[in-house]
């Protein structure tokens, strides 16, 4: 395979652009960098470029890689998805039957859903079709959610494949959700910052909603539980969660299970914190409940879902391996490069940033084999800056450069499964905005997806910006990358129908 790239004279600043080749090869330089291809790669030699008047000179650099014999087959759901629990609390849940929405999301598919966060461990089940009615009376959002119920009455359209629930939503609609969002996203951001958070009320009608999603879109629901319910003496208190199962068995619901999020910050969450040997036994517990149900007596348990690997949290994570390491089917952890409250563009670019990522790989990997060799690795809720990121650098193309060089160190050292935070509506990590329009990040994900799940043979170009059959490519514009990245040219027959109203 040949890749063709041109490369500026210097590096980009904040008003500079990355090179024009970046978006279709960006994911092909991560890997070559991480997967050690250099005793593959032919010819690294620059070429002489006319130079037209006015422009910088650019140095034209052909690599000849053989794609012959993969260092790492990776899972077919790699790259995988995650929804925040937050948005219950905002309301988009209600709007995850969005035609548009729904084709987005299949795009990505195969995949895993993770529905976890911050907000898990504040999440109660109730088996309530309608809160408001049973209180015989409306809601704060009693008005908002029973429009919702009657547009998705009248107009929702069934999948002929999947006989999915899809509406259209009016855009009269979409316009008060978006003004409520814009005000809970003060009350969730003073939330995080104070570090108090307030309880979440899951009812069965908004598990119907999330589950749809899931399996509309194609992707697998992880559902993670609220692990800091606890008894008098720290044990779990599994009846909510108990609760959930058994509808959601009821249902027939197929889902994957996970208990509790980074519980390392439990103490500093809760003022309660939970040790590695007591989390094992809740999830040797939650392994218990699962098993008499039987549509999940062999369903998946992921966890623990710990934090950046730190000395305390190793000690937890070594703790947990002791008593439950064989319950589990995959060891999880969570990474963050940057603090989302100080970060600028250039931090994008620092590779002692990019190199953090590997330690912490290792570190994981020490204990985890050390008690279970072999056992599958995931890395869930993966963002680039923390805290909810930053307006207009999270969301942005500029945060792509350490997204693709997280794909292709965890592809190469066998990382199983990076699971990305956050699809839809949290802080500026996410990769659909609340217009229902992909974020630059997302073209990324695309050319992932392209890369490891497309068997059709790549097509080559010549230098002369033509493909085989002859028929010449407009060149991108390097300011239409660095600020939003190219148009993505898909073919008819690929092409996903998206509707203008949602």
């Amino acid at each position: 395979m040949r890749v063709l790239c041109a490369f500026p004279e210097a590096m980009p600043s904040s008003n500079s652009r990355p090179p024009s080749c970046l978006a279709p090869v960006a994911l092909f330089l991560a890997l070559l960098l991480h997967l050690s291809l250099s005793s593959q790669a032919g010819d690294r030699r620059p070429l002489p470029v006319d130079r037209a008047p006015g422009l910088k000179e650019k140095t034209l650099i052909l690599l000849d890689v053989s794609t012959k014999n993969p260092v790492r087959t990776v899972n077919e759901n790699f790259l995988s998805l995650q929804l925040d629990p937050s948005i219950i609390h905002d309301g988009w849940l209600d709007f995850l039957s969005s035609k548009r929405l729904v084709t987005l999301a299949r795009g990505l598919s195969p995949a895993f859903l993770r529905f976890g966060g911050k907000r898990t461990d504040f999440l109660q089940f109730q088996n309530l079709r309608n809160p408001a009615k049973s209180r015989g009376g409306p809601g704060p959002d009693y008005y908002l959610k029973n429009y919702e119920d009657d547009i998705v009455r009248s107009d929702v359209a069934l999948d002929k494949q999947k006989g999915c629930k899809i509406a259209q939503h009016p855009d009269v609609m979409l316009e008060l959700q978006r003004e409520k969002a814009a005000q809970m996203h003060l009350v969730l951001l003073k939330e995080q910052f104070s570090n108090t958070y307030s309880n979440l009320i899951l009812t069965a009608r908004s598990l119907d909603k999330l589950y749809n999603f899931a399996d509309c879109s194609g992707l697998h629901l992880i559902f993670a539980l609220n692990a800091l319910r606890r008894n008098p003496n720290n044990s779990w208190n599994s009846s909510s969660a108990l609760s959930l199962l058994k509808y959601s068995a009821s249902k027939k619901y197929n889902i994957s299970w996970e208990l509790g999020n980074e519980p390392n910050n439990y103490r500093t969450m809760h003022g309660r914190a939970v040790n590695g040997s007591q989390l094992g036994k809740d999830y040797i517990q939650l392994k218990s409940l699962l098993q008499p149900i039987r549509i999940y007596s062999r369903a998946s348990l992921y966890g623990p879902n710990i934090g950046r690997p730190r000395k305390n949290v190793i000690a937890l994570l070594d703790g947990f391996m002791k008593v439950a390491g064989s319950t589990v089917d995959a060891v999880t952890w969570q990474h963050c490069y940057i603090d989302g409250r100080v970060v600028k563009v250039m931090d994008f670019l620092k590779t002692r940033l990019l190199d953090t990522l590997s330690d912490q790989i290792r570190k994981i990997q020490k204990v985890v084999n050390t008690y279970t060799p072999g056992k599958k690795i995931w890395l869930e809720g993966v963002v680039t800056t923390s805290a909810g990121g930053t307006n207009n650098l999270s969301d942005s193309y500029a945060a792509g450069f350490l997204w693709l060089n997280t794909l292709g160190m965890l592809a190469n050292q066998g990382i199983d499964v990076v699971i990305r935070h956050s699809f839809f509506d949290h802080g500026y990590n996410h990769l659909v905005d609340q217009n229902f329009n992909p974020l630059p990040p997302q073209l990324c994900s695309r050319v992932h997806y392209t890369f490891y799940h497309q068997p059709a043979p790549i097509k080559k170009e010549n230098q002369t910006g033509r493909d085989p059959q002859g028929q010449a490519r407009a060149p991108v514009s390097i300011a239409a990358l660095w600020t939003g990245g190219p148009e993505v040219q898909v073919s008819a027959a690929e092409r996903p129908a998206l509707s203008d109203g949602g």
